[in-house]
């Protein structure tokens, strides 16, 4: 197995130093990893900059990338030019693009996730028009977002909706979040009802409300890794039967 770093951006033949724990590991086990050019590839450079440190192998071999998020455009660019390296990222990029949209995978979640709609945003775009996707919701509060993306930190401005029937509120908030989103926007807005979780904490910086939620990662269809999803406030080694989800 080879694994896929990005590298620093102020050193570039170094790894960047966000994942210096995890390749520590990595080295200690023996695997072999290569760096590309994450700075290159979101600033539009040729591929062959990107994945210019990637040494040509006698493959195929099996390789893991470990690094800052990509479009689904950006990863299956870097997929095939390190597969004319000899080397097989494990996600296909159609696999990549499933987990990285909402829309793509919520056939998927429906039951265990809230309930969620989504609509295209184009260059003729109307903020008005979110009104006939907002009425399945009633008066019920929602978060809006992108296919990947919120704005949680700007929570009262750009997030959350306290009712999907407030219309003057709605515009107001989709259009802050889409003015801060600008080009990063990708696909589209979701609509997202919102969920009133075990309260946490309120965010230190943003103000936002903090609620105990978890990331969990798995593997074969087995949890691998199971971690608290905020640093502020005190969890209290509570966690929710996985059962629902170990599948």
């Amino acid at each position: 197995m080879h694994f896929i770093y990005c590298s620093d951006p102020t050193e570039p033949r170094r790894p960047d130093p966000d994942f210096g724990g995890e390749i520590a590991i990595c080295d200690s086990l023996g695997f072999e990893r290569s760096l590309i050019d994450f700075d290159a590839l979101t600033s539009g450079s040729p591929i062959e900059q990107v994945v210019r440190r990637v040494k040509t192998i006698n493959g195929p071999r099996s390789a893991v990338y470990r690094g800052w998020m990509m479009t689904p455009e950006q990863y299956e660019a870097v997929y095939r030019a390190l597969e004319t390296r000899g080397f097989r990222l494990l996600n296909l990029p159609a696999q990549y693009r499933r987990c990285h949209y909402l829309p793509e995978n919520y056939a998927v979640i429906q039951g265990l996730t809230p309930r969620s709609v989504w609509m295209p945003v184009g260059k003729d775009f109307a903020v008005t028009a979110i009104h006939d996707v907002l009425r399945q919701f009633g008066d019920r509060p929602v978060i809006v977002k992108d296919y990947v993306k919120s704005q949680k930190h700007y929570w009262a401005e750009a997030c959350f909706i306290p009712s999907a029937s407030d219309r003057a509120r709605a515009e107001r908030v989709v259009a802050r979040f889409l003015e801060l989103q600008d080009d990063s926007l990708a696909g589209g807005l979701v609509f997202r009802e919102y969920i009133d979780l075990e309260s946490l904490t309120q965010h230190s910086v943003s103000g936002m409300p903090l609620t105990k939620e978890f990331r969990i990662f798995y593997l074969d269809g087995k949890p691998a890794l199971v971690s608290e999803y905020w640093d502020e406030g005190d969890y209290g080694g509570t966690l929710s039967s996985l059962e629902p989800f170990n599948q």
